[in-house]
């Protein structure tokens, strides 16, 4: 079974609603439509409720057990407002622009549905460049206590079960940070293990990857940087609580592959059966996550967003229906406590 059909299964227990602050588009339309059809919770849909009539009447489908909302017309609306002047006020951000006008926005609305409790997780990007839907994101949602980045992950889930848990690697960051430091690279790597951890119930086993495997003598800043980045990761996870495996600097094959680990001499709890890889800068983690996908044919998800304190998800242009579903999936699951979502067993471990 897929991860997201596990997680479908569980969430029926624990219905979330699910806020799409583009929601005349005719894919989030389709995927808004799914999810209330497998009863996994309440999509949001912000925009003009006519547009989204119109089209959703083009595509045959039914609103029932849909919501709509217009910001210009929703009683939040001002509160919103009064909630994006506090941020401008207390929370040493520019808004780049009027706090009335922004509230209006739809990204930004949709984002204040989740900080204030509204909505449970927040799906955005399938018509806007990632930088626009991502400063919403940035200006409005808080982050995690104890982090300080916020950074991308992507989930890779290949039906084979070669590799990661059960098929499931999950990379980061592919989508926001481009040069991380070694305190931003540790950041990525804890927070994806705790979203991987929770979303699987296993212990993630880390790789910090570089093109050296525990290069004694590192040449390049760059592995240096990845050295330096492990020890902090594994610091900043007993700290946190997080409970993971992580090593590096590590090769790709050495980090996936059980045969290279043993040919290149490299032990350890990761060595071969790493489920999440940590990339040195967003230049390698983007290619490798759009070369697995598209040469390799992969079904992928995300981009999830890590480092914040409620889910949050902004998907690509080019993303289908399908990946908007299973992308809305993992964010509900996300909001889902884990001790909901894997309930112990009477005689047994977790389910």
């Amino acid at each position: 079974m897929s991860l997201i059909s596990r997680l479908s299964a569980r969430l029926q227990n624990h219905p979330k609603r699910i806020v799409f602050p583009e929601g005349a588009d005719a894919r989030v339309i389709q995927a808004a439509r799914q999810f209330v059809v497998k009863k996994l919770g309440v999509p949001i849909l912000v925009g003009d409720r006519q547009r989204i009539k119109v089209n959703a009447a083009r595509l045959n489908i039914s609103l029932e057990g849909i919501r709509v909302v217009e910001p210009e017309r929703s009683d939040e609306l001002k509160s919103f407002t009064e909630k994006l002047e506090s941020i401008q006020r207390y929370g040493n951000t520019n808004l780049q622009g009027n706090p009335a006008e922004l509230a209006l926005n739809p990204n930004y609305f949709a984002c204040l549905m989740v900080a204030t409790g509204g909505a449970d997780a927040l799906i955005s990007g399938a018509t806007l460049h990632a930088s626009s839907g991502l400063r919403a994101i940035l200006q409005v949602m808080p982050r995690q206590q104890g982090v300080e980045t916020v950074s991308s992950m992507q989930i890779l889930e290949s039906e084979e079960g070669k590799f990661g848990i059960d098929g499931v690697l999950f990379l980061a960051d592919c989508g926001v940070i481009p040069d991380p430091t070694a305190e931003q690279l540790a950041d990525i790597a804890v927070t994806t293990a705790g979203l991987a951890g929770h979303l699987t119930n296993t212990t993630p086993k880390v790789a910090m990857l570089a093109y050296s495997t525990h290069a004694s003598n590192p040449r390049l800043a760059s592995v240096k940087k990845v050295q330096v980045a492990t020890d902090l990761a594994r610091r900043k996870a007993r700290e946190l609580g997080i409970t993971c495996d992580i090593d590096g600097d590590m090769q790709a094959d050495a980090a996936i592959n059980p045969f290279a680990a043993q040919s290149k001499e490299v032990a350890g709890a990761v060595a071969g059966r790493a489920s999440v890889l940590i990339f040195p800068d967003l230049n390698s983690g983007n290619i490798a996550s759009k070369l697995a996908q598209h040469i390799a044919d992969i079904p992928a998800y995300g981009q999830i967003l890590t480092g914040l304190e409620r889910p949050a998800a902004e998907i690509s242009r080019g993303a289908s229906a399908h990946d908007i579903f299973g992308t809305a999936v993992i964010v509900a699951a996300q909001a889902v406590d884990k001790s909901y979502l894997f309930p112990k067993l009477k005689d047994g471990p977790a389910a």
